[in-house]
């Protein structure tokens, strides 16, 4: 027969040791979300020409890393500033294994040689950089499969606002994305730049773009892989 001390002492290790295993838990659970990265689903399938004449699918960019945008050149507001900041992350990356797709909302304007005109003038030098154009309908149609907003091009009042939000694609062609403090999906990261530190306030003249550096870290995550 167990004595009484050996009985008061059971009582005290096992809620310890159940505390323990649920402190265990939380601490590797807390690593596990901020190491590994969410799989939102597979990128649509896209085929579209760029700014060098030539057609580049999602097959196309099997085997490498890249962030997509919705943009348009002659965009006087967010999309330079878009753009820079994806320039920034190109040159941060320098990785044959890293590329951007940046997919023209306005068409009718953004035929390949402005395009490549473009480029040239944002310094492009990734040749996995593709300026991608086509079709307007498939164009926004493939905005909607992303969940990436592109204004209706029959209204003319919406026809080219867009939002600023990237998505991030891994090698095997999976959208990825990491966790944010609360423990969910970001989903998407910002290409825009703010008055704040915390991403909070967007704004042209903002010096901040917290964004930027987290995409950083993903995509080198994902090279990895």
């Amino acid at each position: 027969m167990d004595s009484p001390s050996k009985k008061s002492t059971s009582k005290i290790i096992l809620p310890l040791l159940i505390l323990m295993g649920i402190g265990a838990c939380i601490y590797f659970g807390k690593s596990f979300f901020e190491k590994s990265l969410f799989t939102m689903m597979e990128v649509p399938k896209f085929e579209l020409m760029d700014q060098n004449g030539k057609i580049v699918t999602d097959k196309d960019m099997l085997g490498k890393v890249y962030v997509v945008e919705f943009f348009y050149a002659r965009c006087p507001t967010i999309c330079p500033i878009m753009n820079n900041n994806l320039k920034f992350v190109d040159q941060a990356i320098k990785s044959k294994d890293f590329g951007i797709i940046s997919i023209s909302i306005d068409p009718e304007n953004d035929t390949p040689e402005f395009l490549k005109a473009h480029a040239k003038k944002l310094g492009v030098t990734n040749p996995n950089w593709h300026f991608l154009t086509g079709n307007r309908d498939y164009i926004g149609d493939l905005a909607n499969e992303f969940d990436i907003y592109v204004g209706d091009k029959d209204d003319q009042s919406e026809s080219l606002n867009h939002s600023g939000m990237l998505a991030l694609v891994d090698k095997e062609g999976n959208v990825r994305c990491r966790f944010g403090k609360d423990g969910m999906p970001i989903l998407y990261y910002s290409g825009l730049n703010y008055d704040d530190q915390e991403g909070k306030n967007a704004s042209l003249k903002g010096k901040f773009q917290p964004d930027r550096k987290l995409l950083i870290e993903d995509i080198q995550k994902l090279l990895e892989e």
